[in-house]
């Protein structure tokens, strides 16, 4: 591709609206311009980027033997009736009626789709097992999009759905997925770490998600370096951990002690002169519209994923101040479990290793102090129900865990019979008799990786390619067009080059060499071979490699051996 023939805007100055590296990149580079919040126009070569990136996945998805295929991204809303899901999805799914003003959605993603045509389609164990997937747009209407292209409103993904006769079938299925999503995540030059994860609005029973680790990244991850248990924070499980307060004889009674406008955990903790671990905070929430007390340790924070599950409710909310009045007797900040009647209380696995605490007394500006958990109020009900912290044990071995952050790229879910029971998806096995199908589903985050490639792949001039995802591999640089013999050996060289199966953008530009250079740096391309008149008289090139800068001048006749070799050295740093 001639540089003149395509469009490349490059842009010399950060864009106000971009947050971090790779979204201020792509619109640097002139990989992709915004149309609105969360949406984006790939220009030429960023659409061959991402192309690269869907390769990848293409090539790593039909060697696991996935079949592809293309579903519709209008979907009557009767099917996500029939899950139940969308009420799930609530206004993150972006619904639309038709001229008869039948509802539609736009779709998020395609477990019912595909559950459904199996439904129809496969009747026999014969036919089983099955793994469909494909390449296509999704639509979430974010709450907040942000990160250019980690969190838009239309995105690129991949979704598959194995569907299988049998668990131990559906463990493999599972597994092939798994090792195909570190495959694929390799060739695109990430380092991935695979963690235990919630399975969210998707369902199922369990799930792990391809973590990039970067200080950008929205989600966190706990990791161990001991026995390298991980999950991110919303599944990352958590013991009841050390003992803390003092211990106290039984025959000391709670203490009520006014705490006027001491309504926070640091105000109270400060006011009465202990730690926020000798504080046990009691919270009131709404499940499913009946009130619940929950109770941690006022140096932990409430997990509502885990809270949910445990309560086994749909809806989950914090209770309005007149709810926590009549449940409590007392406005916000001062609920107890002291005395607490006729009302559910769940407390955290911690609350059982405190020998004593302050809590709240049900009165307006009153805290009891001296109270033994177990004693003074029960502990009939205890679950984990709260958010890892740095310094916490791990699960596993005992050791302490670290919190980081990173990107989400892929995630990959054990379904069970979640949706094949509500599609009515079954099969008839060896002897006749209908079995329901046990599935799978696996999403790749196509844009997104693009995203955490440059992420993980810039410096302080632009992107760094790695080569099986570049837009284009090799960047050639004629610095001097007017000149009529070395842009003649120029255009020889561009030709040999495509004829060897390189990937070339030729900068034929009547530009000065510093605007070349730069360009070429932001770009990121992984070779950048410079035919400049000094060298050119002295039969030479200059050949520079993006990722580490090394500067290579060689004679005319050596560059295509030259050229192979870096590709081949550029290509094991992938493998």
């Amino acid at each position: 591709m001639r540089w003149s023939n395509t469009i490349i805007p490059t842009l010399k100055e950060i864009p106000a609206e971009a947050e971090i590296a790779s979204h201020q990149l792509m619109l640097r580079a002139g990989l992709m311009r915004k149309l609105a919040s969360g949406l984006y126009t790939y220009l030429p070569l960023g659409w061959r980027f991402i192309r690269k990136v869907e390769q990848i996945v293409r090539e790593e998805m039909d060697r696991a033997g996935a079949l592809e295929l293309v579903m519709p991204q209008l979907h009557p809303i009767e099917l996500w009736d029939q899950s139940g899901r969308s009420k799930i999805m609530g206004k993150e799914m972006m619904r639309l009626n038709d001229r008869n003003e039948r509802q539609f959605v736009l779709g998020p993603t395609h477990e019912e789709i595909i559950t459904s045509l199996v439904a129809n389609e496969i009747r026999s164990y014969k036919q089983l097992p099955k793994n469909f997937y494909q390449i296509a747009t999704k639509f979430r209407d974010e709450i907040r999009p942000r990160f250019g292209v980690m969190r838009a409103r239309e995105f690129i993904m991949k979704d598959a759905y194995s569907f299988d006769a049998t668990d131990e079938a559906a463990n493999k299925s599972y597994k092939a997925m798994y090792d195909a999503y570190s495959r694929i995540f390799k060739r695109c030059g990430l380092d991935t770490l695979p963690v235990e994860a919630d399975t969210g609005a998707i369902g199922g029973n369990s799930s792990h998600e391809f973590m990039v680790p970067a200080e950008v990244g929205e989600d966190q991850m706990v990791g161990c370096p001991g026995c390298r248990y991980s999950a991110n924070l919303e599944k990352a499980e958590c013991v009841a951990g050390d003992w803390t307060g003092k211990e106290i004889a039984d025959d000391l009674m709670p203490i009520a002690v006014e705490t006027p406008g001491q309504k926070t955990i640091d105000d109270v903790s400060k006011f009465l002169g202990i730690l926020p671990s000798e504080l046990v905070k009691t919270l009131i929430y709404e499940a499913d519209g009946v009130p619940v007390a929950v109770l941690l340790r006022g140096d932990h924070d409430v997990n509502e994923i885990k809270l949910k599950k445990v309560l086994g409710c749909e809806e989950l909310a914090l209770a309005t101040p007149d709810v926590i009045q009549k449940v409590t007797g007392a406005p916000v900040g001062f609920a107890g479990p002291v005395g607490l009647k006729d009302v559910r209380i769940v407390a955290d696995l911690a609350v059982t290793r405190v020998r004593s605490c302050a809590v709240g007394g049900n009165q307006q500006d009153v805290h009891l102090t001296q109270v033994k958990p177990g004693r003074d109020f029960v502990l009939s009900e205890t679950a984990d129900l709260r958010v890892a912290k740095d310094g916490d044990s791990c699960p596993r071995c005992g050791q302490i865990v670290n919190l980081s952050w990173g990107i989400e790229v892929g995630h990959c879910f054990k379904l069970g019979t979640k949706y094949s029971e509500a599609f009515s998806a079954k099969y008839l096995d060896e002897n006749g008799k209908e079995q329901t199908i046990i599935m799978g589903c696996y999403g790749i985050g196509v844009t997104r990786t693009a995203a955490a490639v440059i992420e993980c792949h810039h410096d302080a001039d632009g992107i760094i390619f790695p080569w099986s995802v570049a837009p284009y591999q090799i960047v050639l640089l004629n610095l001097n067009p007017k000149v009529q013999d070395m842009s003649q050996y120029a255009e020889n060289l561009y030709q040999e080059l495509m004829d060897n199966g390189f990937e070339v953008i030729y900068d034929e530009r009547d530009e000065r060499p510093g605007v070349k250079f730069k360009d070429a740096d932001l770009l990121g391309f992984p070779i950048r071979i410079t035919v400049g008149e000094r060298n050119f008289k002295q039969g030479q090139v200059e050949i520079v490699v993006r990722s580490d800068k090394r500067s290579l001048t060689i004679p005319l006749t050596d560059l295509l051996d030259t050229v192979k070799n870096l590709r081949q050295e550029l290509l094991d740093v992938l493998n």
